[in-house]
């Protein structure tokens, strides 16, 4: 029987029309189409607090541990990041800080711990958010994370996406593609046997 990885896929951002949710979307049915199952989630729908350990004390957010459990449900991620400033947003810095907390018996990074992650990024400059995911790279080394080799950017997001919400670009659309197979081919490679 062959090995279907789990993936979840989110964006960065909270916007209703951001262009790293519709980023996130494509490659989650750039990884179906590679074989993949996918759970696409909105950060939206997990409002968090800003982090505060004072707040952690007196019981974890409800909203974080769905995450959590969502987390744990699945072997890898897909994360499309904005960038501000050089940097990732601080609604993904938050959602990682408390996601990485000791919780239910478990160590810190524990939901982090060796998954392989692929990192996406649209921003409307003509940068594609390299910085920010040179950032976000090492937050997820840090979180014991295993970031894919590969990235994927996409400048000019804001006229990069067709009516459809894909990549309007034929050839970026066939990077992505080969992006997203290539990192669902990896978790394949890494099923247990």
């Amino acid at each position: 029987m062959s090995h279907t990885p789990r993936i979840l896929a989110f964006a960065g951002s909270t916007r209703r029309d951001s262009a790293n949710k519709k980023l996130a979307r494509a490659a989650a049915h750039a990884a179906v189409a590679a074989h993949a199952s996918v759970t696409w989630i909105d950060l939206r729908d997990y409002p968090l607090p800003l982090f505060d350990a004072d707040l952690e004390v007196q019981g974890l957010p409800p909203a974080m541990l769905r995450l959590r459990a969502l987390f744990a449900q699945h072997e890898a991620l897909i994360v499309a990041s904005p960038e501000y400033n050089g940097f990732f947003p601080p609604v993904l810095k938050n959602a990682l800080d408390w996601l990485s907390r000791p919780a239910l018996g478990q160590e810190r990074h524990a939901v982090f711990a060796g998954r392989p992650v692929l990192l996406l990024s649209a921003v409307a400059g003509r940068s594609g958010g390299t910085a920010g995911l040179q950032q976000l790279r090492q937050q997820f080394l840090n979180l014991k994370a295993l970031p894919y080799g590969r990235q994927f950017v996409l400048p000019l997001a804001a006229d990069a996406f067709d009516a459809r919400n894909r990549v309007g670009d034929p050839a970026r659309r066939a990077e992505l593609a080969d992006t997203v197979a290539g990192f669902a081919l990896s978790l394949h490679a890494l099923a247990p046997a």
